[in-house]
C-alpha cells in the first residue's frame, strides 16, 4: 500500500490480493525520540527492558488461528515520546523462530504496506514465500500503533463505511456531489477523533519507526534487520533516517517515492496505474489508447447509472475504479480483469463489486475491517497538505491527460482525503536521508502501478551515496520479491550472507 489516499485504498498493500483474484531524524538530539547514538529516547527507561511473554496465538478477526509455531506477544511503548515516562500504549507482535538456531542470524521485522496493514495478520498467511530467510532469521510481524491490535484506529461503523461506498461520489460531477464528497471526509476526521482521539496525534510514521527501534531493542538485536513493502519502505526509509548506526540488513520493495507530498503521490499514481493499465491492454492484443478510451467510457456510463450485481447493493463508479484498480496489482490477475470488464459491458456489475470489496476489506457479511480507518489516520498524521476542492478541481485537466481512467478519481482524493482533518500532519514528505548507516538494498519494478519504478531511484539518492543500492526488476506488478527469481536470489543472498549487489543491478 502507499502512503496515501483513499487511492492509498488503490495503494493497499497487494500480497494476498492474487490468491483472492485467483479464487475469483538524522540521528541528532534536535528531533524527540531521535539521539546522536541512534538509540530510542526510551533506551535508558523501564521500556527497554521489558521482557516480552510470548503465547500461543489467538484469531486474527475474520481469520484462523496461526499454527503451533507462531507465538504473540504484546511490547509496551510510550504513547508520546516526548513523554517517554508518561501514558503507553501496546504493539502487538507475532513471532516464528528461525528453523536452524545454529544458524540464526537474529529477528528480520516486515511491514508489509498500507499505511494501516495487520502484520500480525498477514506475515502467517504470507511466510511460506519466506521459508529461505526464515531457516536463519526469526520472522517477527508486528501491528504498528494505530492498528488491528496495536490500539487501532476506528472512526464509524460498517452501516455508515457502506453509505459512503455507495453513496459519495469520488469524482463529483455537481455542486451537490462536490458539497457530499468534501463533508464525508470531514465527517469521516470527526468520526476517528470522537473514537480514537487519544491515539490520533500519535499514529504517524515517525513514532511507528521509534517503535520500531525500542521493538529491535527488546527483542536483543544489535541492529535492526528489515524487510519492508510498499508503505513499509516509507516507514524503513524513516527509521533509517532516525537511526542510521542501528540500520542492520534493509530491504525496500515496492518503494514510495520520499521526495513526493500529497499531490505528487497521487500524480505517481495516476502515472503508475496509467502504465499498468496500458501494459495490459497491450498483453491483450489491443491498442492502449482504444482501450483506455473504451474503459473511461464505460465508467461514466456506470457514473450515469450504476449497474445491478445480482445484491441489493449496485455497483457505482467508486467502486467500478476499485475493482478495475485491484487486478492491476499482478499479472497474474489480469484475466479475472478482463473477466470483469467483459461482465460490466454486458450490463454485470458483480465481479468489479467483488473485486472492490476484496480491496476495501468488506467479507460477505458486510463488515468492513478498519485497515481504511488506520491507513488515513496515519497518512493525513504525516502529511500536511490539506488541499481544498478548488485545489483538487484545478488538477483536474493534468490528471485526466496522465489517466482518462484513474485521473479524476486520484485529483479529487487530494482534497477528500484528509478534509477537515482534526490533527495536523507532520511534514511535506518524509526525510529518508541515512549517512552512516549501513547499504540498504531498494528494488524498483519497471511496472509497478501503485509505487512507480522511478520512486525507488529517488529513494536510493535520497538514503544516500553508499547507502541506497537500487535493484530493478524488468516486469510487471507491486513488489517483485517471490515473483522474480533473480531478484529473490539477490535478496536471499543480501539477507543471509551480506552479500551487496552492485547498484543498478538489472533483473529481467
Amino acid at each position: 500500500m502507499v502512503a496515501h489516499a483513499r487511492a492509498g485504498v488503490l495503494a493497499t498493500a497487494a500480497l494476498l490480493l492474487t490468491g483472492v483474484l485467483a479464487g475469483c531524524e538524522d540521528g541528532t538530539d534536535d528531533k524527540p525520540g531521535g539521539r546522536a547514538d541512534g538509540s530510542t529516547a526510551s533506551s535508558s527507561a523501564p521500556l527497554a527492558s521489558q521482557r516480552l511473554d510470548w503465547t500461543r496465538c489467538e484469531a486474527p478477526e475474520g481469520g484462523e488461528t496461526p499454527g503451533s509455531e507462531w507465538r504473540c506477544a504484546t511490547v509496551k511503548v510510550p504513547l508520546d515520546y516526548a513523554k517517554p515516562k508518561g501514558d503507553t500504549i501496546g504493539i502487538a507482535l507475532i513471532r516464528k523462530k528461525a528453523t536452524d538456531t545454529s544458524k540464526r542470524l537474529g529477528s528480520m521485522l516486515f511491514n508489509f504496506g498500507g499505511p494501516g496493514g495487520s502484520g500480525v495478520s498477514i506475515l502467517p498467511r504470507a511466510a511460506a514465500g519466506y521459508t529461505t530467510l526464515n531457516t536463519r532469521y526469526d520472522l517477527v510481524g508486528f501491528d504498528p500503533r494505530g492498528v488491528a491490535r496495536s490500539t487501532g484506529v476506528r472512526c464509524r461503523d460498517d452501516k455508515a463505511q457502506e453509505k459512503a461506498y455507495q453513496h459519495v461520489d469520488m469524482t463529483p460531477d455537481t455542486a451537490a456531489e462536490e458539497a457530499a464528497f468534501m463533508k464525508d471526509g470531514a465527517d469521516f476526521g470527526a468520526g476517528c477523533a470522537r473514537l480514537s482521539g487519544k491515539v490520533l496525534p500519535y499514529v504517524g510514521t515517525t513514532n511507528a519507526a521509534r517503535d520500531m527501534d525500542l521493538i529491535r531493542h527488546v527483542l536483543g538485536d544489535e541492529k535492526l534487520t528489515y524487510f519492508g513493502m510498499s508503505y513499509g519502505t516509507e516507514l524503513g526509509g524513516t527509521y533509517a533516517h532516525l537511526f542510521p548506526k542501528n540500520v542492520g540488513r534493509t530491504v525496500l520493495d515496492a518503494v514510495v517515492d520520499p521526495t513526493a507530498d500529497a499531490t505528487g503521490h497521487a500524480r505517481n499514481q495516476a502515472t503508475g496505474f496509467q502504465r499498468a493499465l496500458e501494459n495490459y491492454l497491450k498483453d491483450r492484443g489491443q491498442d492502449p489508447e482504444a482501450g483506455t478510451r473504451r474503459i473511461a467510457a464505460l465508467l461514466k456510463r456506470i457514473d450515469a447509472e450504476p449497474l445491478p450485481t445480482g445484491t441489493d447493493r449496485a455497483l457505482n463508479e467508486s467502486l467500478a475504479i476499485t475493482g478495475i484498480v485491484t487486478p492491476l496489482y499482478s499479472k497474474d490477475s489480469w484475466p479475472t480483469l478482463t473477466r470483469a470488464l467483459d461482465e460490466a459491458e454486458d450490463g454485470s456489475g458483480a465481479l468489479l463489486l467483488q473485486l472492490a470489496d476484496s480491496y476495501n476489506g468488506r467479507d460477505e457479511n458486510g463488515h468492513y475491517d478498519t485497515q481504511n480507518h488506520s491507513q488515513r489516520a496515519i497518512s493525513c498524521a504525516d502529511g500536511k497538505a490539506r488541499p481544498t476542492a478548488a485545489e483538487a478541481k484545478a488538477l483536474l485537466p493534468e490528471f485526466e491527460k496522465l489517466s482518462p481512467v484513474f485521473g479524476p478519481f486520484l485529483a479529487w482524493d487530494t482534497a477528500g482525503w484528509c478534509s477537515g482533518w482534526p490533527v495536523a500532519g507532520e511534514h511535506d514528505d518524509p526525510e529518508a536521508s541515512a549517512p552512516g548507516a549501513g547499504p540498504i538494498l531498494v528494488v524498483g519494478t519497471t511496472g509497478d502501478p501503485a509505487t512507480p519504478y522511478e520512486g525507488a531511484r529517488r529513494m536510493a539518492d535520497e538514503l544516500g551515496e553508499g547507502v541506497g543500492v537500487l535493484l530493478s526488476n524488468e516486469g510487471e506488478g507491486h513488489g517483485a520479491y517471490g515473483g522474480n527469481s533473480c531478484v529473490t536470489s539477490t535478496v536471499d543472498s543480501y539477507f543471509l550472507d551480506g552479500e551487496v549487489p552492485a547498484d543498478g543491478k538489472t533483473c529481467s
